[in-house]
């Protein structure tokens, strides 16, 4: 009998022991769900181009260990998202979500995600309630918090003495993310400020106001269609000249400057990467996305690019065990890879800590719109949220 136990036992561990190696030998099951069509098809486009190159730097693995993506186009709709996001968890066994760009799609994916013990690693989107008193040890935020590139350019427009301000944006979480983030540091007097309807296009009522006000600038987010749209009506109109537009990251860049023309020439973003960055690992980058996709990269392909980066370091300081979720958080949190943005930290929200710089829109030798790096705004600007957040073990 004692034979026959220390055989039956020998087999048990020898079958724990098989089956832990067969699992380290199945891909990383990736869900990527962003946005592919619609008005807000190039974001998405940037974000699964930044991901899909850096999955070629890392070989298609991540940690060693080979991976599966499943790609979705959620076309902006935080029910199709959801639809996506339910399927992935449910039947294709995803072990880590990424990808979303629009904070209400999120938002509305999240907790489903996060409660079902799934990781997801925000390439885009950064809603404050995820950064506040929502935040959660399964999620992680590779880009930024929605408030921060507005607060920036708002540091930026109070030190030069901007006196007042004419604020526009869509009436969605993110839309109100960005203004809030701004009027946090802009003390200068708000002569307007509205919230249009997500996805409008047409301007006109909106530009016939500002000319109305006829405030010293216009800050404004717009990503996507809104955004072409929006700059090249205010341009039409004739008021670029007479009254300046400022703006935060992901509003005017690589994802929509070729749509938007000369329109764009001339104005100011807050950003936490730049085309022009000068590290090593930004300018592989670059070089590497030009040569790929035959177009200059944005700020969004950047932190798509820099998430892989990230969880490559991170799932092989951690042995490859995407399952062990305690091990790779604490990975995670270290942030310990060579960001293309430099300065690279996470709070104790799991909401970066980086710096922000300005950038204007100008012409390179080729003719071709680009974001000119300019000075430093601040430097390790941390969210406004954390302080809220009680991180559930």
């Amino acid at each position: 009998m004692t034979h026959m136990f220390r055989a039956l036992s020998f087999a048990a561990c020898f079958a724990a022991l098989a089956t832990a190696v067969s699992a380290q030998d199945a891909p990383i099951r990736i869900g990527f769900i962003t946005t592919l069509s619609g008005p807000a098809g190039s974001i998405g486009q940037e974000l699964a181009d930044g991901f899909k190159l850096g999955l070629a730097k890392t070989g298609d693995t991540l940690g060693g260990r080979k991976v599966v993506v499943h790609y979705a186009d959620d076309q902006a709709k935080p029910d199709i998202g959801r639809q996506h996001a339910d399927k992935m968890v449910e039947s294709d066994k995803v072990d880590i979500l990424t990808g979303v760009n629009f904070s209400n799609v999120l938002l509305a994916i999240a907790k489903p995600v996060l409660d079902a013990g799934v990781l997801y690693v925000s390439t885009n989107a950064g809603p404050s309630q995820l950064a506040g008193k929502q935040c959660h040890p399964n999620f992680f935020a590779a880009s930024f918090q929605n408030d921060t590139t507005s607060e920036a350019i708002g540091i930026h427009m109070q030190e030069k003495g901007i006196k007042d301000v004419y604020i526009l944006a869509p009436n969605y979480p993110a839309g109100k993310d960005m203004v809030a983030g701004f009027k946090r540091y802009y003390k200068g007097a708000v002569v307007g400020e509205v919230y249009t309807a997500f996805n409008q296009l047409d301007y006109s009522a909106e530009i016939a106001q500002i000319r109305a006000a006829k405030p010293s600038a216009v800050f404004f987010f717009y990503p996507g269609g809104m955004g072409i749209n929006f700059v090249k009506q205010y341009d039409q109109a004739g008021l670029k000249q007479q009254i300046p537009l400022y703006t935060g990251a992901f509003v005017v860049d690589q994802s929509v400057l070729p749509a938007m023309g000369d329109a764009a020439i001339g104005v100011n973003t807050a950003t936490l990467w730049s085309e022009e960055f000068p590290n090593a690992a930004s300018r592989e980058f670059a070089a590497a996305f030009e040569k790929t996709y035959g177009r200059i990269p944005s700020p969004y392909a950047a932190d798509s690019y820099d998430t892989v980066l990230m969880l490559d370091a991170a799932i092989r300081a951690s042995a490859g065990r995407v399952d062990d979720k305690a091990a790779l958080r604490r990975a995670l949190e270290k942030a310990d890879f060579a960001s293309i943005r430099g300065h690279f930290r996470f709070n104790s929200n799991h909401f970066p800590i980086q710096d922000y710089y300005l950038t204007t829109v100008e012409k390179d030798g080729k003719g071709r719109l680009y974001n000119k790096l300019g000075e430093r705004i601040v430097e390790g600007l941390k969210d406004s949220y954390a302080t809220t957040c009680t991180m559930a073990p």
